[in-house]
């Protein structure tokens, strides 16, 4: 216990977030000093003074000062809004390099603007990150007036935004638009065949905006860049196999929900079916994939919790927002397994010409800052993955939301009737009320208790976002009770008495401000904190209370309560120590599971991202240089000298540039598909050559490496190939006759992480379980029950966290994972020559603090 103890003391000493504010603060009080002296200045002056300390080296420390004081009487001029003092130790912070937490309401947006402004000025050029199109352009129009006065230019990108005007605004000084757009500009980027069809500039410096959103929960998403349009169905007679199916008999879903596998009754009626084939041979692999997918769609992915059928169309549910997920698919088998399941098109899939990580590509910049409400939590991740600290800005004012203790009931049943009643009861009062929901699904059925009670409320999910920001705006209003899928409408403030206060905010503040009601905890302990942050905003009054049960998914999925002995009064509510300590253990289990998965889906896309790194090297040599009519007259000499004097020679270089882009650009969409196939397969791989204990992620590397090795110079094998007879005119190549066609059209989206694990694993850890001794293995979780509280010194039977140290509630839950997994450096996954590769893609080697 003492070792415990003393280790959670380490792990503060080092833990992100507790990083000295002192220097920023001395600093914010010169800012205040210097700020008199400005005030006397026109609007001309004040432009004038901040353009006199314009640099390429960055700004000094007493040109920081006279900076922020600028910055702050710009603010007061141009929106009436003059930055705190934690608003400029928050700007300092990010120009140091900084993820900033600040409380909502306390001013991250002018923050952030004041600390863009800081880079621009000092010869960088800046890219606000957003999460979406709505924010990026509120946001750049919003703080236009400060950069103005400023003399920084601002642009912002949108879904819609045309290439030329993509081209024009990142060439301002600073430039809001969502990740997924710039991701999907660098990919198409990456993929011309002239210089002049760019449009991105060099990645500078990153201001991530819901930087915890951006940087962990999004952080694993593959954005793609795909063309040459193939559409892949799934057998309708696999799809109405599946449905004849029954559950416990033929397949068996793991207790956590997340997984579900064939029993050997389900596996001998499908080869049945399917005229007595052997799924397991080589030769039906593709069968047991479908099999697998189409499984999986019918069984664990949930209409109106996972996604909505709309327009005749699968849309996916982000599960960290509860809205739409745009441009956002499952992998191709998936998402077409799921569309069978609905009945609905087979929507294109297309081959993947490229793609990119979100965490790869804000790696890429030089310099990485941000910002959110929540990111202590979430501290140790962001240093481990992007080498970046957390600096918490205290409000304001205080904080004086009053946070309720948890309410656990027996069943789910008996939580839905106990929020009713408090709903109903507070809303007799007329405080306004936010309820969040864990879904769409959850939402309506919620709704659906709320109308029979006859409250009125009205209800904001993932089926109709397009009111999202005007509903959750008067969410303030006295009376008002709002139904919400989770963050929904996140990035806009709730205000007392509405969007312009309006209606009655002394009411509001009287009846005890904004109150929320989380109807379960979520997987993280940030995303309560995040629903509990939108009332007390910059001092006012406010509440929170989560409702939950020992039936909740987070409970079943997550935690062990096969030992509690509870003791529900009549309500069915719990308030055992015990019983309450389920849930916290559940949030550290969730919390290390997905920890986990982030990762390991990070060590299989790091040696994707060092391979494009190295062929787009190649690449930018034959686009820009004259590499590729060196390397062509050289293979083929006596067609490249025979078609100089036919043509000329600038004719044969473009065409030389063309083909050999081409092939480069073909086989790494090649590459890319056998990627992506030997993830899916390399567990079975592993399994058949008889070693269980081969780790996937080695087998996986060993494959990619031997396929990359020849990729380079398999292309201008091939390119040369093609040179000696391709269409070459004084006009020009002739792509299409000469067998090197560029994609006709290309779109982009985003393929969302299955969470459920491959098909693969969900079949090995079958045959693992078949085989496993009947001993407890190392990894297997000990039932907390075993535990003997006697055991302990009578001062610590009866403590709780709530007699730590707030710091030191969270401790590491390493011991959640196997003891291999514990202090696992992700290089290990890597073969030793690549541990220390550089890799463009994954981190910039000139990266400034």
């Amino acid at each position: 216990m003492a070792l415990k103890i003393a280790s959670r003391f380490r792990r503060l000493l080092q833990r992100p977030g507790s990083i000295d504010l002192g220097p920023y603060e001395r600093l914010t009080q010169l800012v205040g000093e210097a700020e008199e002296s400005v005030q006397s200045l026109t609007d001309e002056e004040l432009t004038e003074a901040v353009g006199e300390l314009r640099t390429t080296g960055g700004l000094h420390e007493d040109e920081q000062i006279e900076f922020l004081a600028l910055a702050r009487e710009a603010g007061q001029r141009a929106i009436g809004e003059r930055a705190f003092d934690g608003q400029v130790v928050g700007a300092l912070a990010m120009l140091q390099g900084r993820v900033v937490e600040m409380a909502t309401g306390e001013g991250k947006t002018l923050a952030g603007a004041i600390a863009a402004a800081g880079y621009a000025i000092g010869g960088r050029r800046v890219q606000v990150l957003a999460v979406n199109d709505y924010l990026a352009r509120r946001d750049a129009e919003w703080m236009g007036p400060v950069y103005e006065l400023l003399g920084v230019s601002v642009a912002h990108i949108g879904q819609a935004s045309t290439p030329e005007e993509r081209r024009e605004a990142y060439q301002a000084d600073v430039c809001y638009a969502p990740v997924s757009e710039i991701g999907f500009d660098v990919l198409r980027d990456r993929l011309v065949t002239d210089v002049a069809d760019r449009v991105t500039v060099e990645r500078d410096v990153a201001l991530v905006d819901e930087a915890d959103s951006v940087l962990i929960d999004e952080a694993r998403v593959p954005l793609v860049l795909a063309g040459a349009t193939r559409t892949e169905e799934l057998d309708d007679d696999v799809v109405q196999l599946v449905r004849t199916l029954r559950a416990g008999v033929d397949y068996e879903i793991d207790g956590d929900g997340r997984t579900v596998a064939l029993t050997d009754r389900g596996t001998d009626k499908v080869e049945e079916s399917l005229g007595g084939i052997n799924l397991y041979e080589d030769d039906h692999v593709d069968r047991l994939t479908q099999i697998n997918v189409a499984l999986h769609a019918e069984v664990l992915l949930r209409k109106d919790v996972d996604y909505l059928v709309r327009d005749g169309k699968v849309s996916l549910i982000n599960n960290n927002r509860g809205r739409i997920a745009k441009l956002q698919r499952w992998p191709d088998g998936l998402q077409a397994a799921v569309e069978a399941k609905e009945a609905v098109p087979v929507s294109d899939s297309g081959e993947v010409l490229d793609s990119i990580t979100v965490q790869a590509l804000v790696t890429g910049y030089k310099t990485l800052c941000g910002m959110t409400g929540t990111a202590v939590v979430v501290g140790e991740s962001l240093q481990e993955f992007y080498d970046v600290e957390v600096a918490v800005v205290p409000p304001n004012k205080p904080n004086v939301r009053v946070d309720e203790p948890d309410r656990l009931y027996l069943t789910v049943e008996q939580k839905n009737a106990a929020l009713v009643e408090h709903i109903a009861e507070v809303h007799e009062s007329g405080r306004p009320i936010l309820i969040g929901t864990h879904s769409v699904e959850e939402s309506e059925q919620l709704s659906d208790r709320l109308e029979a009670a006859g409250i009125t409320h009205v209800v904001l999910n993932a089926k109709n976002d397009a009111e999202e920001a005007a509903i959750i705006a008067e969410a303030g209003v006295p009376g008002t009770v709002t139904v919400s899928t989770q963050m929904a409408g996140r990035g806009t403030d709730i205000r007392l008495g509405g969007r312009d206060e309006s209606h009655d905010k002394e009411k509001a503040i009287e009846l005890g401000g904004l109150y929320v009601i989380g109807t379960g905890l979520h997987a993280s302990r940030r995303l309560d904190d995040q629903l509990r942050g939108r009332a007390g905003r910059q001092g006012d009054p406010g509440g929170s209370l989560f409702f939950a049960s020992l039936g909740d998914e987070l409970v079943t999925r997550y935690s062990v309560s096969s030992g509690l002995r509870p003791n529900p009064d009549s309500s069915g509510r719990l308030t055992d120590r015990k019983s309450l300590g389920v849930l916290e253990h559940a949030q550290r289990v969730a919390d290390g599971a997905n920890a986990e998965l982030h990762r390991t889906t990070w060590s299989y896309h790091r040696l994707t991202g060092q391979q494009r790194a190295i062929l787009l090297d190649t690449r930018e040599k034959v686009l820009v240089d004259d590499l590729a009519a060196e390397e062509l007259a050289e293979r083929a000499k006596e067609r490249y000298d025979e078609l100089v004097e036919e043509v000329g020679e600038d004719v044969v270089k473009d065409a030389a540039r063309r083909i050999a882009l081409h092939q480069l650009d073909r086989r790494w969409t090649d590459h890319l598909a056998y990627l992506a196939d030997l993830r899916e397969g390399i567990h079975l791989r592993s399994l058949a050559g008889g070693i269980v204990h081969l780790k996937p992620i080695d087998e996986f590397n060993k494959s990619a490496i031997a396929s990359f090795d020849t990729l380079i110079e398999d292309a201008w094998t091939d390119a040369a190939e093609i040179f000696k007879t391709a269409e070459i005119t004084s006009e020009g190549l002739d792509e299409e006759a000469s067998g090197v066609p560029r994609p006709t059209a290309t779109w982009t989206y985003l393929i969302n992480d299955n969470p459920f694990g491959t098909e693969a694993d969900r079949i090995l850890g079958r045959l693992r379980n078949a085989i496993k001794p009947e001993s407890v293995s190392q990894s297997e979780e000990i039932p907390a029950e075993t535990f003997d509280e006697d055991d302990l010194p009578e001062e610590l039977r009866e403590a709780d966290d709530e007699d730590l140290p707030e710091e030191l509630r969270d401790a590491d839950e390493d011991e959640e994972l196997p003891e291999e997994l514990r202090d696992a450096d992700e290089d290990e996954a890597l073969p030793e020559e690549l541990r220390d590769a550089d890799d463009d893609e994954s981190e910039s080697p000139d990266r400034k603090k």
